[in-house]
């Protein structure tokens, strides 16, 4: 049974994290042995073989695959011992491990013709299944922690990777430092009948809008980051916040956490302009003609400020499509 939970991209929740194998050594060598390795650079990008149809879950752990059409030599274009090994968990019986490889090491794979690339998670979510997304999803959040802390935060000495990728641990001290997740919150902010709160970023393009969203802050519970984040980017005052949905969001290393709350649409709104473009409320009627632009990527045929909305890997998107199917019933 799928929970509803689970139709959010990237938050699929099939991977076993088995955790208690990440420092059983003798299994971790022969579950590497058995498994398979997602390659990965030190930006978090994904090696994809474009030939065979932008596969990059397939690689075997000896760098070898017959069903991705791996060259059998491409195990000696890699130096396994320099590449850091992450075990990420187990799906259906199959250990899946990553590997971050170095740039020499990402120049070796490479072919003239462009056959082999490295795409990121925007790019390849689209194309993989939800296990895939999420295997990815974890692969290139702990790359970006490991990126992020290559030095201890106590005394500034050199960390090493141990626990099979889930810990760093001091090489002067030995205090250990595990991986962390910023919390945001993410809202749809609605009226209770058919207008929606957006907001477009201050980088975005013109009719390009996405729901609310803010990182907590210390000392602060969800709903009221919720209540806040609203009020200083719009001026909107909101009520009835409810938490929907989560999803992991490793840009590079945040936890979106769902919500959807009411506000006023006939108040007015005072926005942030250091936060924010603009804001405004839409109806039911721009949200879906801007969600067939978006989803079709050509110019929406109405005339609304309200162009496009987030696709369909945000959470953001699940959000307003959750709001969408209800107000339609």
């Amino acid at each position: 049974m799928v929970e509803p939970w689970q139709d959010v991209p990237l938050a699929a929740g099939q991977l076993q994290r088995v955790a208690e194998r990440r420092r059983d050594e003798a299994w971790l060598a022969e579950a590497f042995t058995a498994g398979h390795l997602l390659l990965i650079d030190n930006e978090g990008r994904c090696f994809v073989d474009v030939a065979d149809g932008g596969q990059c879950l397939v690689v075997a752990s000896d760098f070898v695959t017959a069903t991705s059409g791996w060259p059998t030599q491409a195990s000696s274009e890699v130096d396994q011992d320099l590449a850091p090994r992450r075990f990420l968990g187990v799906h259906e019986g199959v250990p899946y491990f990553a590997a971050t490889l170095s740039e020499l090491e990402v120049a070796a794979l490479e072919r003239e013709d462009g056959s082999r690339q490295w795409l990121g998670l925007r790019e390849l979510a689209p194309q993989l299944s939800a296990v895939e997304a999420e295997i990815v999803t974890t692969a290139v959040a702990l790359q970006h922690w490991h990126r992020r802390h290559q030095f201890c935060p106590h005394c500034g000495a050199a960390t090493e990777q141990a626990d099979a990728g889930w810990l760093r641990v001091c090489t002067a001290d030995g205090t250990p430092h595990f991986p962390r997740t910023d919390p945001a919150v993410i809202m749809l902010v609605h009226d209770g009948g058919d207008r929606v709160l957006l907001g477009r970023g201050a980088s975005w393009p013109a009719g390009r809008f996405s729901t609310l969203a803010g990182f907590v802050e210390p000392g602060e519970s969800l709903e009221a980051a919720v209540t806040r984040e609203v009020l200083e980017e719009t001026g909107a005052a909101i009520r009835d916040v409810r938490y929907l949905a989560s999803q992991p969001w490793p840009f590079p290393a945040s936890l979106m956490l769902g919500f959807t709350a009411r506000g006023d649409a006939e108040a007015p709104l005072a926005v942030d302009t250091s936060e924010l473009a603009e804001a405004s409320w839409f109806s039911r009627s721009e949200v879906l003609a801007a969600r067939l632009a978006t989803d079709a990527t050509v110019a929406s045929p109405n005339s609304s400020v309200l162009q496009f909305i987030s696709p369909r890997l945000s959470i953001s998107r699940y959000l307003i499509d959750q709001w969408l199917a209800e107000t339609a019933g």
